[in-house]
């Protein structure tokens, strides 16, 4: 950090409090609505997996539109808009009586969600860091392990006093109020505006220094860098919400709610944890390769899971060391693009790159509740999961062999 007062850092603890809301309701929040709803109404969780699903479908087709409107027009709109849908989505959800109100109710938070998560806040970043960019975006998304800590306590303790649907009215007026704050009083488009550069640090002359090349999408999308870690975190980030949204379930037959909670809020602050290692040496080491041993650890943690199911202590250490990775499994991505692509491209380029991974990872919840229903238990999804994760180990490192060039030379100044 150059200077305390440079805007940038504002936009990364405004982009903090509205990753904390975002995943706190909509990432880790949905393992307790999947749990609540299908008790309440006897729906299987099959059924009520496949809604969630759903809403990921309908926020990974619109995340490419979310980069291209913020690099455009900046974030401001964006994530006021996209707390308005998602808070419209939980007023819904609150008056649930038929199956259809469940798809309904989750696929208006998907939609709100896209608007407020990962490709929201990286793009909303992407202009204001060059020197720090890692270390602004990891610290922002620290934002989404506190969701990870506070979220799923929060939402048990206010079903336990005012009862599902109340409970989940508060969560809506709670989006709105961050969300709108921070957009209106903080959120910029560019450090430009304000007479500002990135970092917050005069540029040094560019000549006969490399220009930073434009991507378009068709460019960037033939390379086999961009093409790997789609593929990548499409398998890792499958696995993660289809995790994420059964721990509960997977949890609460063996330890009940307070333990369970006590355990999920645990599994976040590793992740938070983990976010502050990568904010601290992502902008000095090579990020594939820390992406190489993240999905080895999550592979390895799921893998416990599979081979002692029955076991409440692998169970534990399950939830525990996946959720060690689990915030560095999202804010890689981000973070690779970045650095490969450049600041110029990045909002469109990781718009299309999120589109294409939220798509798969849209599978988890089914992923993980129809293997359940078909085997009785989460013993065989664990188990496919954790072979999921070493396939995108693998992956990443192989789309290392072909970086792209970011870059081009432009001749001296006269």
């Amino acid at each position: 950090m150059t200077s305390k007062t440079f805007h940038g850092w504002w936009m990364v603890a405004g982009c903090m409090a509205v990753a904390i809301v975002a995943w706190s309701f909509a990432l880790y929040g949905p393992s307790v609505y999947l749990h609540t709803i299908s008790q309440t109404h006897d729906w299987s969780i099959g059924l009520v997996s496949s809604a969630l699903t759903l809403s990921f479908l309908v926020n990974a087709s619109v995340l490419s539109f979310v980069g291209s409107a913020i690099a455009k027009h900046g974030p401001r709109i964006v994530m006021a808009l996209g707390a308005a849908i998602m808070a419209s989505g939980f007023i819904a959800m609150s008056q649930i009586s038929k199956i259809w109100h469940v798809y309904a109710s989750f696929a208006l938070m998907g939609l709100g969600w896209s608007c407020l998560s990962t490709t929201a806040i990286t793009s909303s970043l992407a202009p204001w860091f060059e020197r720090h960019q890692g270390r602004a975006v990891s610290t922002a998304m620290l934002g989404a392990s506190i969701g990870g800590m506070v979220g799923v306590p929060t939402l048990l303790a206010l079903i336990t006093w005012l009862g599902f649907n109340a409970a989940i009215l508060v969560v809506a007026l709670i989006v709105l109020t961050t969300v709108w704050s921070v957009s209106f009083f903080i959120l910029r488009h560019r450090p430009q505006d304000l007479g500002l550069y990135p970092d917050g640090e005069t540029p040094a002359p560019q000549a006969g220094k490399p220009a930073a090349r434009t991507w378009s999408r068709t460019e960037a999308l033939r390379t086999l860098a961009l093409r790997s870690v789609a593929l990548t975190f499409g398998l890792a980030l499958m696995v993660q919400i289809g995790f994420l949204t059964h721990q509960v379930s997977l949890l609460l037959p063996a330890l009940g709610q307070a333990a369970t909670a006590v355990c999920i809020t645990a599994a976040a602050m590793l992740a938070f944890v983990g976010r502050i290692l990568l904010a601290k040496f992502s902008d000095r080491l090579d990020v594939r390769q820390i992406a190489f041993a993240v999905l080895l650890t999550a592979g390895a943690s799921l893998g416990l899971g599979f081979l002692f199911t029955e076991q409440v202590w692998a169970l534990i250490l399950c939830v525990l060391g996946y959720g060690f990775t689990a915030g560095n499994i999202t804010t890689l991505s981000p973070v690779i693009v970045r650095r490969e692509f450049g600041a110029a491209s990045f909002g469109a380029i990781f718009g299309i790159t999120a589109m294409l991974t939220q798509l798969m990872s849209a599978m988890g919840p089914a992923f993980f509740g129809l293997l359940y229903d078909l085997s009785g238990s989460y013993r065989l999804p664990l188990g496919l999961a954790a072979l999921l994760n070493i396939v995108a180990a693998i992956v990443i490192m192989i789309g290392r062999q072909s970086l792209p060039v970011i870059s081009k030379e432009v001749s001296a100044a006269p």
